[in-house]
């Protein structure tokens, strides 16, 4: 399930050192299915478990542990590819290490990755323990986040990106850990029933007012104080899991994700500054995550730094554009960058003023495919690849 048939194979697996090996199209869902009963996770859980290990280090993914465990690149200790003339190379931090580095968030353009080597994390259990609490505001929110990341593994926040005044920015906040084995259940949690939306619904069904009035409920349905208990890794990892063809709320012209990093060096006022700069401009989403992020990792376009991120569900509508440009402008005055697994829209002018390591990447890139075989719509956009 969500992998890729004949090239989804696990290679070896060492359970004294975590250590894996399978073939790129081996996917997060099957490795969760294997492994979690076994006493190891992956080291990092992106929003979603059906992506493959191939992706996950082509998008340098990171999870709700970035702050603590960084990208999923922190964890892989060795690459093969097929490059642009075809050639089979083996890369990893010590051999070949540019190609790896370039290859850690290049989105697929610096060779077909194949095989995937990485350390796996030991866990007590196979359940999550886990607390959430009601925040009032945008500033108290990362205060908490901050507060948190010493003590909690894995932490993230829904906010309400349509409220406003001192309401700005509220939200719910959630920290995790895998619980230990005297906490859980004694059987290993069941993979969960996913109903599916049936139909596309009409475009005017996700609009400012549904918006707000599902964001007012969402927050308020969370009592006052901390809720704790064990709950089942999928709804705390991959909550949007749960529900099959969920993008099909959004209408008939669908939707895009924005997410972006705000830098520490901007101070906490920069997530109110982008806040207001989205309800001025009506960007109404249903889901806005807000997580606490570490220090930027090796992969030459890898996405985190340390500092904030906020992720955005937004519908498509006629100034989709606009407002993609006008946040994009923020990010970049507020020293900030985008994450390229979920861009449609940025041009390349804002992607090149804020991503100063592309030259770098790009020198990599001509050495590997000089040609320019490998390329994508996404790159023939922000890179001017030919079509």
């Amino acid at each position: 399930m969500a992998g890729t048939p004949l090239a989804d194979r696990i290679l070896a697996f060492e359970s004294a050192t975590g250590r894996l090996r399978a073939e790129a199209g081996f996917s997060l869902f099957d490795l969760n299915r294997v492994f979690l009963a076994r006493g190891f996770c992956a080291p990092v859980a992106p929003g979603t478990q059906f992506i493959t290990l191939g992706g996950m280090v082509a998008a340098d993914v990171h999870g709700k542990n970035h702050h603590r465990d960084g990208c999923f690149g922190r964890h892989v200790t060795r690459l093969r590819m097929r490059v642009g003339d075809g050639t089979i190379v083996e890369c990893s931090p010590e051999h070949e290490c540019d190609l790896f580095r370039a290859t850690l968030g290049g989105m697929g353009l610096t060779g077909h990755i194949l095989e995937v080597e990485c350390r796996l994390m030991p866990i007590p259990s196979p359940w999550i323990w886990r607390e959430s609490e009601r925040i009032a505001d945008i500033d108290r929110f990362i205060e908490a986040l901050k507060e948190a990341g010493p003590r909690w593994p894995y932490t993230m926040g829904w906010i309400d990106c349509l409220s406003r005044g001192r309401g700005l920015g509220r939200g719910i906040l959630m920290r995790g850990r895998w619980a230990e084995r005297a906490e859980a259940p004694s059987d290993p949690p069941r993979p969960r029933r996913r109903p599916a939306i049936p139909f596309v619904f009409p475009g005017w069904v996700i609009s400012r007012a549904s918006v707000r009035a599902f964001n007012s409920l969402y927050y308020h349905r969370h009592r006052t104080g901390v809720k704790r208990g064990i709950v089942h890794p999928e709804s705390f990892l991959y909550p949007l899991d749960v529900i099959r063809h969920w993008n099909r709320m959004y209408g008939p012209r669908g939707f895009t994700q924005y997410q972006c990093v705000l830098p520490d060096t901007a101070g906490h006022g920069a997530a109110r500054r982008f806040l207001e700069l989205l309800t001025s401009r009506g960007g109404a989403s249903m889901l806005c995550v807000i997580k606490d992020c570490g220090d930027e990792g090796p992969g030459l376009l890898s996405f985190p730094l340390k500092g904030i991120s906020i992720a955005l569900d937004i519908p498509i509508r006629d100034d989709t554009q606009s407002l993609v440009d006008a946040l994009n402008e923020l990010v970049i005055a507020e020293g900030g960058r985008i994450y390229l697994a979920k861009d449609a829209f940025t041009r390349p002018d804002h992607f090149r003023a804020m991503e100063p390591r592309l030259p770098e990447w790009t020198r990599i890139r001509r050495h590997w495919d000089p040609q320019g075989q490998l390329r994508s719509a996404q790159s023939v956009r922000i890179l001017g690849d030919r079509p």
